[in-house]
């Protein structure tokens, strides 16, 4: 196999053959002539200003459930409205092709449950309100 190597602005022509390595060809390297600038252009109208981003969905009141670590949810195992007792599993959350059980850290009752399934999320997402 022939392979052509720059280094520090030389240009090597290398042949490998049954993992032995053989100079065939040293020659200088030259970078491309560079372009001529463009003629500066008329001054454009300003650009119209950004459209505001999304706003969040309102998240209700009570203990929030926050993702620990970014990752896809595979499971949402609660809905709105649902009593929960300490240690359900709330939600699942795929992580670093591992499965993380997000449970429930008391008894309470489902108020929002904010997220969905094959959602992606962050550090710090909210994915369900306890009331």
């Amino acid at each position: 196999m022939k392979y052509k190597i720059t280094l520090n602005g030389k240009t090597y022509e290398v042949e490998v053959e049954a993992g032995q390595a053989m100079l065939v060809d040293e020659y200088e390297a030259y970078a491309p002539a560079k372009a001529a600038p463009a003629p500066a252009a008329a001054p454009a109208a300003p650009a119209a200003a950004p459209a505001p981003a999304a706003a969040p969905a309102a998240v209700a009141a009570g203990e929030v459930i926050k993702a620990p670590m970014p990752g896809n949810i595979l499971k949402v195992n609660c809905a709105q409205g649902a009593s929960v007792k300490a240690g359900d599993i709330l939600v699942i959350l795929e992580a670093m092709k591992m499965e993380n059980e997000i449970l429930a850290p008391r008894d309470g009752v489902v108020a929002q449950v904010v997220t969905t399934k094959g959602s992606v999320v962050d550090t710090g997402t909210p994915l369900v309100v306890l009331a």
